[in-house]
């Protein structure tokens, strides 16, 4: 080879490098590259806001994101985007409360805890609602926003030229972009949520039990998509719990979700956040830590409302006779396994739960590098402290009995059909307001992203049976014991 073919070829493989290593920064760059989080003025508003790490497996393109209740109305509950699932949207925000944006090659929004664990409350239908961090965010759909996705995904508008046009209209991609977003974000976006359809089927079976607003399924969650275990024929609707006041719930054979599945605080943020796809990595594992401190410190929001204190003092005595030793906090049955034969509430949420899943879980988990308390099986659901217990209405492990008043009614005269989902409060009765009229008369007609969700207790896992504690007290009793229970 001759000198000058040499210095060519010499050229070349240069060019060639740099090629290639320009190609390499172009596509980290741009779909790669992770900008730091914004700072947040408070842990409470990271609580809301902040990113758990899920952006990068689970985060939706953020333009994508936004656009698509604008083209996909149809998709909805009704007006309203994304608000007609009723997530918690506070005015000013960007995002929803429990959504996280960041940007990682391009901006991308995912979920945190948040999303189910943020709710809010009002005195009347025409006042802002308060919005109580940790809270359950009982008026959120989160099963039916995740259907709006995937049939969304499933839509032939979902297409680059549809999507794209919308996208203009609310902000001016560069040439380059759009044709990054025609033939890379917008395909791989789409295959993403017609996969996490099919990673959902067994939600969707016909005749299956809805989640409805402020539940989902939580351990079937857990089987489905952190073990891959086969599909069974369980269902386990739950509400979503307070996560206030963590403290309390700490130490030796004292136990957390409903049916007293796990064993520590840290145990279940870890789950959850990997159930939401975050990446189990060192962040990710100080971002735990940092959450374990702020929720085991949050307290309880104090009830809002005036209390008759002659009254509650009288309802302590009562308290202390009948329910202290299961639900106050060091005492011998609080946060501790109450067998099902005892407390003969539904026990679908309990039997979704296998030993063979806690095993399989605690094998993935310790897989991933991660090493927390082990996931056990129980036949008994959990005696959780009553702190706040005013805000986390309706009650039963499933939300089947929609006030306090009615928990201490014999199950027999329990209500059978009300409305969930509305977040003006009832006093009088302590807990939401959940008749037919007035849920669907404000939810729908005044307050568009609050619309009621019918609870049936006859379906399967909706039982409000169990828990008579409490039922054989007289009226004057009950009166008295409510109004301690505000005070809690």
């Amino acid at each position: 080879m001759t000198a000058r073919k040499k210095k060519t070829l010499v050229i070349l493989l240069g060019v060639l490098v740099i090629a290639v290593a320009l190609g390499a920064w172009f596509a980290w760059y741009k779909f790669f590259r992770e900008e730091p989080e914004q700072q947040f003025a408070s842990e409470e508003e990271r609580f809301k806001y902040g990113s758990i790490g899920a952006e990068n497996d689970r985060g939706i393109p953020y333009w994508i994101w936004i656009v698509l209740p604008r083209i996909f109305p149809d998709l909805t509950p009704g007006p309203g985007g994304y608000k007609s699932f009723g997530l918690v949207w506070e005015e000013g925000k960007e995002l929803p409360a429990g959504f996280t944006k960041r940007v990682i090659g391009f901006p991308r929004v995912a979920n945190n805890c948040a999303i189910c664990h943020t709710g809010t409350w009002r005195s009347k239908p025409e006042e802002a609602p308060h919005v109580v961090a940790t809270a359950p965010s009982h008026t959120t759909d989160v099963q039916g926003m995740l259907r709006f996705l995937t049939n969304a995904a499933k839509d032939p508008r979902f297409n680059a030229d549809t999507i794209l046009a919308e996208i203009q209209q609310m902000t001016e991609l560069s040439f380059l972009d759009q044709q990054i977003y025609r033939y890379l974000i917008i395909p791989f976006t789409r295959k993403a949520l017609l996969e996490q359809e099919s990673q959902l089927a067994w939600m969707n079976r016909p005749g299956w039990p809805e989640w409805g607003k402020g539940r989902d399924d939580p351990m079937n969650l857990t089987k489905y998509f952190m073990t891959s275990m086969a599909v069974d024929n369980s269902t386990g609707q739950a509400d979503f719990p307070s996560v206030w006041n963590l403290k309390v719930r700490k130490g030796d054979n004292l136990f957390l979700n409903w049916s007293c599945d796990t064993p520590a605080v840290r145990s279940v943020l870890i789950d959850s956040a990997l159930g939401l796809g975050a990446r189990p990595n060192d962040w990710f594992l100080r971002r735990m830590e940092q959450l374990d401190n702020f929720l085991s410190e949050w307290p309880a929001p104090k009830y809002p409302f005036p209390i008759d204190e002659g009254l509650a003092r009288t309802g302590a005595a009562i308290y202390a006779s009948n329910c202290a030793d299961c639900h106050t906090p060091g005492a011998p049955r609080t946060n501790r396994p109450i067998p099902i034969d005892e407390i003969k509430t539904d026990r679908e949420r309990m039997d979704t739960w296998l030993q063979s899943a806690a095993d399989e879980a605690n094998r993935v988990v310790k897989q991933m590098g991660i090493d927390r308390p082990n996931m056990v099986k129980q036949e008994a659901y959990q005696s959780p402290p009553l702190d706040g217990i005013w805000l986390r209405a309706p009650y039963l492990h499933n939300g089947s009995v929609p006030n306090l008043r009615q928990m201490l009614e014999p199950e027999e005269t329990r209500v059978r059909v009300f409305y969930r989902g509305y977040d003006v409060y009832n006093p009088e009765d302590v807990g939401f307001i959940t008749s037919n009229a007035e849920a669907e008369r404000f939810g729908w007609k005044l307050e568009i992203e609050r619309v009621g969700w019918k609870l049936d207790v006859g379906e399967r896992g909706n039982g409000n049976k169990g828990h008579n504690y409490g039922t054989s007290l007289t009226s004057e009793e009950k009166r008295a014991l409510l109004e301690f229970l505000k005070t809690l």
